[in-house]
């Protein structure tokens, strides 16, 4: 029998680069690296901070339904676009279409925006790990008041020197794990601090809602007030599922170009799409019923994220019994989840300069902590000796977030979508992720991705920018 038109043309997208890079040695590898990528700062701050903006349980809903429905295959066309070229975000999409080459340019924008702010706010919750060690005072301490707390924050964050310091160590953490490579830098150092970051997160979660008041903080997670459904529900819930998920930053299609071709893509992206909801949730466990417990609620709550972790949360811990214990964890929780993160973002950008532009990774890691340093520098400044230089009253830390997450993300994820849906043979990905043979789930997949996906981002697109006016 002849194959078909789209049959030769899958068999000629050949993996070339399976034998000329490393890649996972294991599922279990792909699998808790892609999930450190989607376990992060996000979860921990971002996550339960929306969920008490948006009803909080109704709102975890959503999450849940649009994670199972939704991201799940956003998450798999990602990563089948990696493993079917077996190259970085610009080879990938030049050799699936030559015409998008200018799309793979555009997403790695993206990390290159994010990585380094990213870092400046790992490093400020590398502060707060050593503070809370060493016991600092003003912060640490049941003589610490929230004023005190508040104090303290301020002056770490428009200060100089320090924060430079700590956002540069935390920067070269990161750079230093990826120069080891995929294998022995990536996906071991994921072994070890995914585990302890689920039994950190376990343990706190356990000894929060051990305390006498959290009863209120888990009845606002668990029993959903379909009272609170809207609209901005369903979009703040859509949006934090890209922002959590790593989806639209070219990173599920790099780590996708470095898995083996006998794992199984729809079972693999369920597994972190599982992962990344249950981390959220349990962060949402410890959070939400601490602030209800010793802080003032929902008030204290909906304060912008910096202010939750380390003003609110800081104020909770000290009225925790044995809360500087408990504050360390948490921190060293927050520092390992931020640092998984931190490494995709960064993998992302090395494995194009290593594949576009020939370099040796230790040189590619060179250039990148370069382009860390500058943008990050520009960042941790911004709320010191540079904090003149904002937009709108925006700092430059916020403007970089708010043109990477609420711009070029979404921007990112519908051409992408609109590439795969529209612009390559059908049937192309559905056979690398092993839905082609299952009519229900190939005309499942080609609906999301070429028409609800693509609808949906850019409603969120536009909301976001009429928001911000």
């Amino acid at each position: 029998m002849t194959k078909n038109k789209s049959e030769n043309f899958n068999d000629n997208l050949k993996d070339v680069n399976s034998t000329a890079k490393s890649g996972f040695s294991s599922k279990l590898g792909f699998v808790l690296a892609a999930s450190g990528s989607a376990v992060g700062l996000g979860n921990l701050w971002r996550f339960p901070y929306l969920a008490a903006k948006y009803g909080g349980g109704i709102f975890i809903l959503c999450y849940v339904l649009l994670a199972v429905f939704f991201g799940i295959t956003l998450l798999s066309l990602e990563i089948g676009i990696g493993r079917k070229t077996g190259k970085s975000v610009i080879g990938a999409f030049t050799q699936l279409n030559k015409k998008f080459t200018w799309l793979g340019y555009f997403s790695v924008i993206v990390p290159l925006l994010i990585v380094p702010y990213y870092c400046v706010i790992g490093g400020w919750v590398l502060k707060y790990a050593v503070a809370f060690i060493i016991g600092s005072e003003g912060l640490v301490g049941a003589g610490s008041t929230p004023e005190m707390t508040g104090a303290f924050f301020n002056n770490f964050v428009t200060g100089t020197f320090e924060p430079l310091i700590f956002f540069l160590i935390f920067a070269l953490i990161t750079v230093l794990i990826v120069s080891f490579g995929v294998k022995n830098g990536i996906e071991n150092m994921s072994k070890i601090l995914m585990p302890i970051l689920a039994v950190l997160a376990v343990f706190l979660m356990i000894y929060v809602i051990c305390q006498d008041n959290s009863i209120k903080g888990l009845e606002y997670i668990f029993i959903p007030n379909f009272n609170d459904l809207s609209f901005n529900t369903i979009l703040g819930a859509l949006g934090q599922l890209f922002y959590s998920m790593s989806i639209g930053m070219c990173i599920m299609i790099t780590y996708g170009s470095y898995m083996k071709k006998d794992v199984s893509i729809k079972a693999s992206a369920t597994q972190i799409a599982v992962f990344d909801s249950a981390f959220a949730f349990v962060a949402s466990m410890i959070i939400i019923p601490a602030v209800f417990a010793f802080g003032s609620g929902s008030e204290a709550l909906q304060k912008d994220g910096p202010a939750l972790m380390f003003i609110q949360l800081t104020n909770v811990f000290n009225a925790l019994p044995g809360g500087r214990i408990i504050g360390i964890i948490f921190f060293v929780l927050v520092f390992f989840a931020a640092v998984t993160s931190s490494i995709s973002l960064v993998e992302a950008i090395i494995a194009v300069l290593c594949e576009n532009k020939k370099m040796r990774r230790t040189i590619a890691c060179v250039i990148v902590f370069g382009v860390i340093f500058v943008f990050g520098s520009l960042s941790s400044l911004g709320f010191g000796v540079l904090k003149e230089i904002n937009i709108a009253g925006n700092s430059i830390l916020d403007c970089f977030d708010f043109l990477a997450n609420n711009i070029l993300i979404p921007i990112a994820a519908i051409c992408t979508c609109v590439f795969a849906g529209w612009f390559i043979d059908k049937n192309i990905l559905p056979k690398e992720i092993g839905i082609d043979n299952n009519k229900r789930s190939k005309t499942y997949f080609n609906v999301i991705v070429k028409f609800v996906a693509p609808i949906c981002i850019f409603v969120i697109l536009i909301t976001g920018l009429f928001m911000s006016l």
